[in-house]
This record gives structure tokens, C-alpha cells and sequence, in this order.
């Protein structure tokens, strides 16, 4: 248990990522600290009834933004590990407002990586998507615009302690804001609002999120992206697992929406090494260290992770069991 003893810290925290991070690292891992730092404090409330920071406890509520350098200073001191989860991240909330999105983004991206910095944080992980690849969205753009400044800041930390390192991944089943709420939703009406029946997305439970992030946590060296090998679903077979009695209504591709998704683009695979579970994306110039080659991993060739040709593909029975505990969820809701 690498975490044991250590501080940790997660920015947006109280999200569906950080709740689950703290379920687990509490059970698992026993650190000396955990910090969840976000800026509702309604929801660090409702975290709070769960996971009290009563005296004793190794729990703790900071109310905070990363939008503010000085806030996250006095928040990072005397923290081993921070993870950088805050974000905006909802497409059609940051198409309509772009600057918005690059203050939380990009601009919360570089007061994360100076605190860390300035306050000795020996390591830092930051969570990015699938959208971050040949972005089409604000959303996409801002957070390739991240990944970046991450992996450079292992040359801004120079011989400091700091190392960082990106984990880039899919859709989160269940997350806010995502399709299956939406299905749920609109299967009461009777029809399901479908964009386009040929899209694809790459799937991830917010569990198999959280213990992906905490191995690569555990196992980087500074400058990697890693990529965990992840499923793909059709969008008209989630609909069948949902709602197969509904009625399908085709809305068209909304602006910022792609067909499929891409985790490591072909530019991308030529610095890429493969593991049994993940991909490694390394920096095409030297960061001065010996970056992660996993056991067993070798350098790919020119390849895409796309969605539509990732080689597992969800079925419709493999979809009910993953949506089950959504549906059971919902039926309850409305007793």
C-alpha cells in the first residue's frame, strides 16, 4: 500500500471520480490524509455526512478553486500526492462559455502545476479524456492544452521533487451529465433521443477509473500519458439494453460531437510503449529521467485506439449487466 501514511489531495473532489477515490483510498489504502478540495461547499456537506472529518479522522474539507493560485497554495502545503480532477467538463456548457472553460482548464491547470511546484508535491496526476485527441469541442481543446503543460512541467520542476504524468481515458458510465441518465429519463416518454446510430464511445466504470489512476500514481516516473485498453459501446445498443420498447428519434450530431473517439492518435502511437493493460504515451523530446517502460511492454507501431476499431466492443447483453444497477436505481426512485 503505497498511499499509506502519505497526504493526498484531490481537486474536484466531490465529483463522481472523487467520490469514489475516497471510498477507496479510505478502505484500501489507509493514508495519514486525505484532502478533497472543490468549491461547493453544499456537496463537501453531503460528503461530509459519509466520510466526517471529526477529530481523529484523517478526512479533510477545503473549500477552494483552482482559478486561485493562492488558495491552492495554502492547500498543497505538506501534500505528498495531489490528483488534478477539477474541471469543466460539460461540451455544450463550454462551447457557450469559452472563457469560462479556459479559466478552469487551462488557467487552473497552471496554478495547480505552480503550487505543486513552489510547495514540493512530490507527484501529481492529471485526469484528461478521449476529447483532448484531435479535439473538435473547447472542452477537447482545453484539456489537450493541459495535457501538455503537465507533461512539461517535469522540465519547468527541474532537479525538484515534483514529477507529473496524465491519465487519459474515456466516458464514465453513470457520470453526470452522461448518456444513461439521459436514456433513463426520456424512457418514460416513450422515445429516445438518439444523435447519430453509428457513434461510437470508449466506456470505463468510475471504479476501474479510480484504481487505474492510483496504479499510475504508484508507477510513474514524470512525462508519461498513460491510457488504460478500455471497451467500446455502439449508441444503439446501449439504447436496446435501456429502453428496447422505445422508440428511436434521430437528432442529429450536436456541435463539438465527434462519430468515434480516439485515445492514442497514429502521430501519437510512434512514442508510444504497450503494456498488458495500458498504453504508455512518453514525450517525444527527453525530460532528463528514464521514463516508465512497463514489464513486459513494447514499442508500438503506427497505429489508432479509435472507438469503432478498439477490437472489444461491448455487446447488448454485456451493456444490461453494466446498466443494471442504473435501472434498478431509477425504477426505485420512482416508487
Amino acid at each position: 500500500m503505497f498511499l499509506k501514511d502519505k497526504v493526498i489531495l484531490i481537486t474536484g473532489g466531490t465529483g463522481s471520480f472523487g467520490k469514489k477515490f475516497v471510498e477507496i483510498v479510505l478502505r484500501e489504502h489507509h493514508p495519514r490524509k486525505l484532502i478533497v478540495l472543490s468549491r461547493d461547499e453544499q456537496k463537501q456537506h453531503e460528503m461530509r455526512q459519509l466520510y466526517p472529518d471529526t477529530s481523529g479522522s484523517n478526512m479533510r474539507y477545503f473549500i477552494g478553486d483552482v482559478r486561485d493560485l493562492g488558495r491552492l497554495m495554502r492547500a498543497f502545503r505538506e501534500i505528498d500526492y495531489v490528483i488534478h480532477a477539477a474541471a469543466l467538463k460539460q461540451v455544450p456548457a463550454c462551447e457557450y462559455n469559452p472563457f469560462e472553460a479556459v479559466k478552469t482548464n487551462i488557467m487552473g491547470a497552471t496554478n495547480v502545476i505552480d503550487a505543486a511546484i513552489d510547495r514540493g508535491v512530490k507527484r501529481v496526476v492529471a485526469l484528461s479524456t478521449d476529447k483532448a485527441v484531435n479535439p473538435v469541442n473547447l472542452y477537447g481543446a482545453t484539456k489537450l492544452c493541459a495535457e501538455k503543460m503537465f507533461i512539461r512541467a517535469n522540465a519547468y520542476a527541474g532537479s525538484g521533487v515534483t514529477r507529473f504524468a496524465v491519465v487519459r481515458y474515456g466516458n464514465v458510465v453513470g457520470s453526470r451529465g452522461s448518456v444513461i441518465p439521459l436514456f433513463l429519463q426520456q424512457k418514460a416518454s416513450g422515445v429516445i433521443t438518439v444523435t447519430d446510430p453509428r457513434m461510437t464511445r470508449f466506456w470505463i466504470t468510475v471504479e476501474q477509473g479510480v484504481r487505474f489512476v492510483l496504479h499510475c500514481l504508484e508507477v510513474m516516473k514524470g512525462g508519461e500519458i498513460f491510457v488504460p485498453k478500455i471497451p467500446s459501446m455502439n449508441i444503439m445498443d446501449l439504447a436496446q439494453a435501456i429502453a428496447p420498447e422505445c422508440e428511436r428519434r434521430f437528432i442529429g450530431i450536436r456541435p463539438g460531437e465527434k462519430l468515434h473517439e480516439t485515445l492514442v492518435s497514429e502521430d501519437e502511437s510512434r512514442h508510444a510503449v504497450e503494456a498488458e493493460n495500458m498504453y504508455v504515451i512518453r514525450p517525444p523530446y527527453s525530460m532528463g529521467d528514464a521514463l516508465l517502460c512497463p514489464d513486459g511492454a513494447g514499442n508500438c507501431g503506427a497505429f489508432k485506439y479509435t472507438s469503432d476499431g478498439c477490437g472489444q466492443s461491448l455487446s447488448v447483453e454485456d451493456l444490461k449487466g453494466i446498466v443494471q444497477p442504473f435501472l434498478y436505481a431509477s425504477e426505485g426512485a420512482g416508487d
